[in-house]
């Protein structure tokens, strides 16, 4: 009889984990089943969110299933990203990560979430260059012109960022520090309140993804000094880099990407990855993105993990040295 219940405990450990090893294949075989949800971190009509908008809508095209955006927007994309972490690790639930992934866990004390262990690298979306703007009262129309100004006039000039820790304010502090001048910080609860206060000269400049403000750039509501990528963007051909513009060596890229919560299968990753390269790729889109200022960046899931992991270890450098702390 001992023996008897002992083989009969054997069979069922050895059906269960065969059950296991089989079941993985097969979730990746059948995957999707249902709607794949894009989780943003950020409000409806952003550069996050336009670009989860349209990559998504050939994703979902490519899978057979609907991709649905869930903007969830809050504590600098901590709350999204946080509820992904939390999700089943089946790849229907996946982060539209951005900047600030990589920003937040050398931020925030505690670190709201590991990158490397709460999450799975699927695909690098796309980049954006972020441009100098200013308003039309300021007396620069050039860059070296306005560091001229900002050196003449310490805090007399101040620049607005969508909070502390994003991409505007790390931008501003890498300018302070390389270019030597005083520029005062004014952080904002979003980049959507931003504008009003630029374009009606309460706040002086402005660090912005060039979606956001190349309308307001084209009318000439806003003057573009210099983009702060290692090329000048296309949209706005006329206007230089900073290395061009004589502040070598000044790259601050904004950029997206989605995460899946960590422990989702190797199969459905590699699904999720290929649609979205395949999207990206896609001539109708690519052109789309090239309009709104959008660089498409396809590419392996581990060629992305390989930059979280770069862009992770600069910015913690860079919030280290100057004591960055969020507000």
């Amino acid at each position: 009889m001992n023996m008897t219940r002992s083989f009969r405990r054997m069979t069922c450990a050895a059906l269960a984990a065969l059950t296991a090893f089989v079941c993985v294949p097969a979730m990746a075989q059948t995957f999707p089943s249902k709607p794949i949800r894009f989780v943003v971190p950020f409000p409806a009509g952003g550069t996050p969110d336009i670009l989860s908008r349209l990559v998504g809508e050939h994703v979902g095209k490519s899978l057979g299933q609907p991709v649905l955006i869930d903007n969830r927007a809050g504590a600098g994309g901590n709350i999204g990203a946080q509820a992904v972490a939390k999700s089943p690790a089946d790849g229907y639930t996946v982060l539209v990560c951005a900047f600030s992934c990589a920003v937040s866990p050398s931020l925030y004390t505690p670190a709201p979430f590991d990158l490397a262990r709460d999450f799975e690298p699927v695909a690098m979306l796309g980049t954006v260059p972020s441009v100098l703007v200013v308003s039309p009262g300021v007396p620069a129309k050039t860059l070296p012109e306005l560091l001229a100004y900002a050196k003449s006039n310490p805090n007399k000039l101040n620049a607005a960022s969508s909070g502390v820790g994003g991409s505007a304010h790390l931008a501003l502090v890498l300018l302070r520090n390389r270019a030597g001048v005083e520029i005062a910080h004014v952080p904002y609860k979003g980049a959507g309140q931003v504008a009003g206060d630029l374009l009606g000269g309460q706040v002086d400049m402005y660090f912005d993804n060039l979606p956001a403000s190349l309308q307001s750039i084209r009318a000439g509501k806003l003057r573009a000094l210099a983009v702060a990528s290692k090329t000048r963007a296309a949209p706005i051909p006329d206007v230089p880099t900073f290395a061009e513009a004589g502040l070598k060596d000044f790259v601050v890229t904004p950029w997206f990407g989605v995460l899946a919560p960590a422990g989702t299968p190797a199969g459905v990753v590699d699904s999720l990855s290929r649609a979205i390269n395949a999207a990206l790729l896609n001539p109708a889109l690519a052109k789309r993105l090239d309009e709104l200022g959008l660089v498409a960046a396809p590419g392996t899931p581990a060629a992305f993990q390989r930059f979280l992991s770069d862009e992770s270890k600069a910015w913690a450098e860079v919030i280290r040295k100057n004591h960055i702390k969020p507000e």
